[in-house]
């Protein structure tokens, strides 16, 4: 894993935005789409508004969801929220190119086949995702790959669901399929990331995002994530 430390979560941000931009040049060039998860939090919601700003071919442009909290459409808790009021507000992107996860279907079961027909419809079978953002907790979980959870078990799927965590049950990306994406992008900031971040630079398995491939991961953390 390639590891760049940065001044402050600004700079991390607009750092991991130049990152996503050059990608999606090189894969449109290359292949004629660039397909990118993204996950939540505060900071990427920066970096999304920077990339907002970058001369991209928005049209070959399409979105998903690394992860999103089961709760209704518009929910301050969900991440789709952020994300189109970061991205779509501000980019010329086609608001069918974002695809989001269908949490506020009744039969959850039936909203993880649908995403997952998604996902592959958008960056094929099995979906090999151009760049993957993800972020990391203080208890070192990413996405919704949370500590203890059987989802951290699911190898026979592209998209689960998770169990209960912080009042909210939750989609996600599973390990196969953030491990057949082209890039992976950690963007990790603030000190209470630190002892975690550690670990994740060791591929510490005992901790979910240690677990994650990082054979094809750049790390982007400010100086206060990166102090161990």
């Amino acid at each position: 894993m390639e590891i760049k430390v940065l001044a402050d979560a600004d700079a991390v941000a607009r750092e991991a935005a130049a990152v996503i931009a050059a990608d999606a040049r090189a894969a449109v060039a290359a292949r004629g789409r660039f397909t990118m998860a993204v996950s939540g939090g505060r900071t990427p919601w920066v970096m999304l508004r920077a990339l907002a700003g970058q001369d991209l071919p928005w049209e070959s442009v399409h979105v998903l969801q690394v992860d999103e909290r089961v709760a209704p459409a518009g929910d301050p808790d969900r991440n789709l929220t952020h994300l189109r009021a970061s991205l779509l507000a501000h980019a010329p992107l086609a608001a069918d190119h974002i695809h989001a996860m269908p949490v506020e279907l009744a039969d959850l079961d039936a909203a993880v086949a649908k995403y997952t027909a998604t996902l592959r419809a958008t960056a094929g079978a099995p979906p090999a995702i151009d760049l993957v953002h993800l972020g990391l907790g203080p208890d070192g979980h990413t996405a919704s790959l949370v500590p203890r959870d059987p989802v951290l078990d699911v190898r026979n799927a592209d998209v689960a669901l998770a169990g209960p965590y912080q009042g909210h049950r939750r989609m996600t990306l599973t390990y196969p399929t953030l491990d057949r994406a082209r890039r992976v992008l950690w963007v990790v900031t603030g000190a209470e990331k630190a002892p975690m971040l550690a670990r994740l630079c060791r591929a510490d398995p005992s901790i979910p995002s240690g677990r994650v491939a990082q054979d094809h991961a750049l790390l982007l953390a400010d100086r206060a994530a990166a102090a161990q």
